[in-house]
């Protein structure tokens, strides 16, 4: 078996941080990778979105999960994503017809992000998507899910997504760096993705988690909706691709001792409750990383939990 090095060396590893009730037990850098640089999370901001979203609940901007999306954007009563309750996006259950398709230069994926719609409300776009399923059917990864799920926040919050994540959750945990997240042409955060942070605030986010929703003695979540959001609330399809997952919460990936934050090319999150361990890692796997490639990381986390769980 590969030891720590020889692993980050083989897989084109950044970096990797492990916690142990609450204090680091490893941290290792690679690629020519620092503590203090950045690293886009790719789609791990997909989970900090689901905490955001969590965070407008407990403060009351949103009732709750069962609410219609529609009702807080209220442009998207004519479209696909008329309907639509806010578990069932956060889910990736909407039934929304989307191309994530990125070679695509004709495809949903890039069209929104690119051209032509570059100076568009990415919510008029979204509401212009046909529907592939009824709310609810099935589970498709959908990067229109999670963009939209941003727009929600932001608009029944008020606020900027980064805003929002500041006062919320780096402020008040005491986060080491500014993370920074990337804008659409139009102006608003990308709630799919392209977040920027330091592997020590990756590990933070998942101590957030672990710790129960708190921060800064505040509730942030609520307890009851943590639960929920880290639980399966819809199946996986038997071949999805992601290795280790067997069910889905809010944006978060569940497993069989735990759940993970999960980004392209190798940018996790994991948490277990149970021994009190966070393992952050990132990533720059080729091409997104093959099946193997993900195979290894996933033993190479398995092996990370194991040691840490006896430590």
């Amino acid at each position: 078996m590969m030891d720590v090095d020889a692993y980050m060396a083989a897989y084109r590893t950044s970096g990797v941080i492990v916690l142990k009730d609450s204090q680091v037990l490893l941290e290792r850098y690679g690629l020519g990778r620092t503590a203090n640089d950045v690293w886009d999370a790719q789609s791990v901001a997909k989970s900090i979105t689901a905490i955001l979203v969590g965070a407008a609940i407990q403060d009351g901007y949103i009732s709750n999960m069962d609410d219609l999306v529609a009702d807080y954007v209220p442009q998207l009563k004519s479209g696909a994503f008329d309907g639509v309750t806010i578990r069932q996006l956060f889910t990736m259950s909407s039934g929304v017809k989307f191309d994530d398709n990125w070679s695509d230069p004709d495809g949903n994926a890039t069209r929104f992000a690119v051209w032509p719609y570059a100076n568009e409300d990415p919510a008029s776009y979204l509401s212009r998507l046909p529907r592939a399923d009824r709310p609810g059917a099935k589970w498709v990864y959908s990067n229109a899910d999670a963009h939209m799920a941003g727009i929600l926040v932001s608009t029944a919050t008020g606020k900027f997504l980064s805003a929002y994540l500041a006062e919320k959750l780096w402020k008040p945990f005491g986060m080491e760096s500014n993370a920074y997240w990337m804008v659409t042409p139009a102006g608003r955060e990308f709630g799919d993705g392209s977040i920027s942070m330091t592997l020590r605030d990756y590990g933070r986010v998942g101590q957030f988690m672990l710790e129960g929703g708190k921060a800064g003695g505040v509730q942030v979540v609520s307890p009851v909706w943590l639960v929920d959001a880290t639980s399966t609330q819809i199946m996986l399809p038997p071949e999805t691709g992601r290795t280790a997952a067997t069910g889905y919460g809010y944006y978060w990936w569940i497993c069989n001792d735990g759940y993970f934050a999960l980004g392209h090319a190798g940018q996790r999150i994991y948490v277990f409750p149970k021994d009190n361990v966070v393992i952050a890692l990132n990533s720059a796997l080729l091409e997104g990383g093959s099946p193997e490639d993900l195979q290894a990381l996933s033993a190479f986390i398995q092996a990370l939990h194991a040691a840490a769980a006896q430590s």
